[in-house]
């Protein structure tokens, strides 16, 4: 058994499924369980755990983990001293930063924080948005929402919710209105500050960054090539877009060239038929796992 080994957490829930698809396109297979929350993944120096992302920070923190995934929201609600290693911008929808935000009926006089004072706040990030409120003197009564937020606000259990969104859709289905951003959050590797101060762990945690962000730039681009005569080359070649410039070979005892680029995938859909039309025949696209 290998000695040298990284306890790594994987986010329950949400996050879950698009954080074992991004190791998996990084060059990790993670095999889960539905009664097992250690699940097995291919690599001798890496154990995984399982838990929910609300609690990763706090196990990071107190070193029962080495390093794991979760939200930039969790770990500011949570006040943990950790490293963060990486910050990885995926998630289900969007693909964006999520947006923690405070909302009210669509018919409620409230219209700005100060407006809250002494009134009933719904949410589960509890402990940030009481800072939030005392840094700015409004006296408020918060209470931790186990979930379905928004239906407490349309209820009358609370006179406003604080809630995460991605398109704010489910709070415009529930008839409310945003009217201030707490702050934005986006998935993070973070780390234990012992474990990134041994240098075996920080390499291994320095290499697992580098081949998850590897991934997440390889996910909107593709490769493309094709074969080009060479009176149509400078033609071709002006056409394409690329990170640092084609790579052009000849074919072997021809008057044609193979030419390679990597573009983002929205503009292959425009580029291909001109590029057939300046004279490049043979055009091959292909995915990336990761740019480096």
């Amino acid at each position: 058994m290998n000695e040298l080994r990284l306890k790594l957490g994987i986010p329950k829930g949400s996050l879950e499924k698009a954080t074992i698809e991004l190791f998996a396109k990084s060059g990790w297979q993670i095999k889960l369980s539905s009664r097992n929350y250690f699940p097995e993944i291919d690599d001798p120096e890496l154990s995984c755990s399982i838990c929910r992302p609300q609690e990763m920070s706090r196990y990071i923190e107190e070193g029962i983990l080495d390093a794991g995934i979760t939200g930039k929201d969790w770990t500011l609600e949570n006040e943990s001293d950790v490293v963060v290693v990486e910050d990885l911008i995926y998630s289900k929808v969007s693909r964006k930063p999520t947006r923690w935000v405070i909302a009210v009926p669509g018919d409620s006089a409230i219209k700005t924080v100060e407006d809250l004072k002494g009134k009933k706040i719904a949410t589960e990030l509890v402990g940030y948005t009481r800072r939030f409120f005392a840094e700015r003197n409004i006296h408020v009564d918060i209470e931790f929402s186990w979930g379905a937020t928004e239906a407490k606000v349309v209820s009358g259990l609370a006179d406003a919710i604080v809630e995460v969104t991605e398109t704010e859709s489910t709070i415009r289905a529930h008839g409310l209105k945003i009217i201030h951003e707490l702050m934005t959050s986006n998935t993070q590797l973070i780390a234990n500050r012992a474990a990134w101060n041994d240098p075996w762990k920080r390499e291994k945690i320095e290499n697992i960054a580098m081949l998850l962000q590897g991934a997440l730039r390889a996910d909107k681009i593709v490769g493309l090539k094709m074969n080009v005569p060479e009176e149509k080359l400078e033609k071709v070649i002006a056409m394409l877009p690329s990170m640092n410039g084609p790579t052009i070979a000849p074919l072997y005892n021809t008057k044609w060239f193979s030419v390679e680029t990597v573009i983002s995938e929205h503009q292959v859909r425009d580029l291909i038929p001109g590029l057939l039309k300046a004279g490049a025949e043979g055009i091959i696209e292909y995915a990336l796992n990761k740019v480096i």
